[in-house]
């Protein structure tokens, strides 16, 4: 199975490289793949790699469904221990 999450653009790097927001961790991936991407644009990111632009609203409602499954695992946890 593979994982494939949506990062904002915070910086665009020389040599095809961006900077990229993923929950206030900062990680620099390729924009190799991807054409016409600008700083704040949505991108899905997979191993390094931008693989395709993504619509904010729809990062959005995918960010908040990552965000209320950590929650989730984070109360079964404390419920557990």
């Amino acid at each position: 199975m593979c994982l494939a999450i949506p990062a904002k653009i915070v910086e665009l790097l020389p040599d095809d490289q961006a900077r990229i927001d993923l929950g206030g961790v900062r990680k620099e991936v390729s924009l190799a793949l991807v054409e016409d991407v600008a700083v704040g644009d949505y991108v899905i990111i997979h191993v390094g790699y931008a693989l395709t632009k993504l619509d904010p609203e729809e990062a959005a409602k995918t960010l908040a469904l990552f965000a209320e499954l950590d929650d989730e695992a984070r109360a079964a946890a404390m419920a557990q221990a």
